[in-house]
């Protein structure tokens, strides 16, 4: 049985507590981290430990650490992305609900290590619990002294603030974030520059996701060592896979990367709803693309889910039984990705309608012969071509349908019907 590491604490009374953190260990990664530490070796400890970002993209932490300036004349910012908005996606807020100082903890972590003195939580505007204890948890923690001025007697200064966001799915991508955070629409920048080199208000900045945060603490006090013995070769740590859909159990699973789908699937969310069969899954948000119920035993880590044809993402896991109709399904998460665009670039601006149109129209029992061929022929076109990465997401649960349920898609031209419905 795997023992929860990042949510040890988040069914404790009180646990938003600072009182509460401190009786179960708070804080000490970072006088740890803040006394025996350099920032250099600290950024060395991250880079052992094989830590990657939480947040989708799954890129080194300790790498991107080591991109921002050494420059001690130049402010450095950490922005701290809460802006959870993939569908399926839940993780995020149980923490930033129920354990805001271990990720307080991080920031602090990470801040130190790459000379940061302001760091800023964006957090979903929907998230109204969330702010107002993060905006309490900070109170604490300045009122303990562990942010402003010489934290834990060090002489490191750190300021942090929370700014909520407008509920904007394309404010999860960082560069956007930044934006909205500089009072602008929240429209994804061109890069190159990183935001490692030129980000919040042209300051060099680091951004990171809550989950990726809340691991620091653990990897400053058991070592780099313990945290890549969890997990696979390419993927270590433990990782909180959020699951919903058609199981009897939803929720947050922390269980070690590499576990496989069946295991989470029927040992930890109770198994397939009402005794139906298996029939899709959705391994990493609505943006990744769908696995079939004979891959069911791909084991939940980057390179495995690669091989399988999709990505580890956000780890949000959907399950789809047997009664699910996947034109419908693609249907819906497009029409999301066709509302959600910020419409900067034409490819996305106009595809994703284009694209949705279409699926509405196969859906609808109007598809015309060649509506397949129009969808992936506007997939192809998308992906690669627009502004930010948001074009791959969008045309993934279309295509992935599409190739794996071709029966449906053509049983609903054909019939005017659905195939999964038919009574």
């Amino acid at each position: 049985m795997f023992e929860p590491i990042l949510t040890a604490n988040i069914y404790l009374p009180e646990s938003e507590k600072i009182s509460t953190y401190l009786q179960h260990g708070g804080y000490q990664a970072t006088r740890k981290a803040l006394t025996e530490y350099t920032p250099q070796e600290l950024i060395d400890l991250v880079k052992r430990s094989g830590l990657r970002g939480r947040g989708g993209a799954g890129f080194p932490a300790g790498v991107k650490w080591g991109f921002m300036q050494r420059d001690d004349r130049v402010q450095k910012i950490v922005a701290i992305n809460a802006d959870e908005g993939e569908p399926g996606t839940f993780k995020d807020r149980q923490i930033l609900e129920c354990d805001p100082h271990q990720v307080i903890e991080g920031v602090i972590i990470a801040s130190y290590a790459v000379g940061a003195s302001q760091a800023l939580v964006y957090i979903r505007g929907e998230f109204f619990l969330g702010v107002k204890r993060w905006i309490k948890a900070i109170a604490e923690a300045y009122e303990h002294g562990f942010l402003g001025k010489n934290l834990v007697g060090t002489g490191f200064n750190l300021d942090m603030s929370v700014h909520r966001g407008a509920g904007a799915y394309i404010c999860g991508e960082e560069t956007a974030m930044l934006e909205s955070l500089e009072g602008k629409a929240g429209n994804p920048r061109l890069k190159p520059p990183y935001p490692a080199q030129t980000g919040l208000f042209g300051l060099p900045t680091l951004v990171h996701n809550i989950e990726t945060l809340a691991c620091l603490k653990h990897i400053v006090l058991r070592g780099a060592d313990w945290f890549s013995s969890i997990g696979t070769a390419e993927s270590k740590g433990p990782k909180i896979f959020s699951v919903s859909g058609h199981v009897n159990r939803p929720g947050n699973f922390e269980l070690p990367l590499g576990t496989p789908l069946r295991e989470i699937i029927y040992d930890h969310a109770g198994g397939v709803r009402d005794g139906k069969k298996l029939k899709a899954i959705i391994p990493g948000g609505a943006s990744t693309p769908v696995l079939t119920a004979d891959q069911v035993d791909t084991a939940m880590a980057f390179e495995t889910l690669e091989k399988a044809g999709s990505q580890l993402g956000t780890g949000a896991i959907v399950v789809m039984d047997e009664s699910t109709c996947m034109v419908e399904a693609a249907r819906r998460t497009t029409k999301f990705f066709a509302h959600e665009s910020c419409g900067r670039c034409v490819p996305c601006r106009i595809g994703s309608v284009r694209l949705y149109e279409t699926l509405a129209r196969i859906e609808n029992g109007q598809g015309l012969p060649g509506d397949i061929d129009r969808a992936l022929y506007l997939c192809e076109n998308i992906d690669g071509s627009t502004f930010c990465p948001m074009g791959a997401a969008l045309v993934n649960p279309a295509r992935s349908t599409i190739r794996k349920f071709t029966a449906e898609y053509e049983y609903h031209i054909e019939h005017k019907r659905c195939l999964v419905h038919v009574d």
